[in-house]
């Protein structure tokens, strides 16, 4: 049985295939390539009026690449809504060596020295993809998303994928498009020129928010 390797996985995630655990206990990956695939239109992104408030108010901090395998852990704990995790030791390995690669990235939110709330994906050209997301203060994760969003338009990304929708991703835009169509808009992201790092967030975010 092969390893899966960081490079091995970069290359799955550019045919458009992304692996999951059953468990964190789990030993084995599993490949996904759903019929149906969820994405976040960066041209469409909304921010709820609430939520642009929180943001322009700066009730967190907002770091990037800090804390990324403190991130990995923090969304592979369990919660109410999500009692088992997808996130194994070999996720937490290869997504880590990724970071290192400078080709995974994270977004937290930070109160009083604290990580409350926090994002991780990964990024190949012009496309990120979103992995996970955790919260521990209402609207962190939500804050985190608007910067990531804000900082992906700056650096001349076109496409956000999600997976799959859900109802938390869906207030801000997120639709499903067919594989056939996402397969094309991937291949094209991925030739793109893109930068995440060395970028003025601030006005980043205030262009995102004056979008309306």
């Amino acid at each position: 049985m092969i390893e899966l390797s960081a490079s091995l996985l970069l290359r799955a995630y550019a045919a458009g295939v992304f692996p999951m655990a059953d468990s964190a206990e789990a030993a084995e990956l599993y490949w996904f390539d759903p019929e149906m695939r969820g994405v976040l239109p960066l041209d469409g992104f909304h921010v709820p009026r609430k939520l642009r408030k929180t943001v322009r108010r700066g009730v967190f901090e907002v770091r990037f690449d800090t804390a990324f395998r403190a991130v990995m852990e923090a969304c592979a704990e369990p919660t109410a809504d999500r009692p088992k995790t997808w996130i194994n030791a070999d996720i937490l390995r290869l997504y880590t060596e990724l970071a290192q690669a400078g080709h995974a990235h994270s977004v937290e939110c930070w109160r009083d020295g604290r990580m409350v709330g926090g994002l991780y994906g990964v990024s190949l050209g012009g496309a990120f993809f979103g992995e996970s997301m955790f919260s521990r203060e209402t609207d962190a994760s939500k804050v985190a998303l608007v910067h990531l969003v804000a900082r992906l338009l700056a650096g001349g990304y076109s496409l956000l994928d999600t997976q799959f929708v859900t109802d938390h991703l869906s207030q801000f835009g997120a639709v499903e498009i067919p594989r056939v169509l996402y397969r094309r808009r991937l291949a094209a992201a991925i030739a793109r020129p893109a930068v995440f790092a060395g970028l003025d967030q601030g006005a980043a975010v205030e262009a995102l928010l004056a979008r309306g």
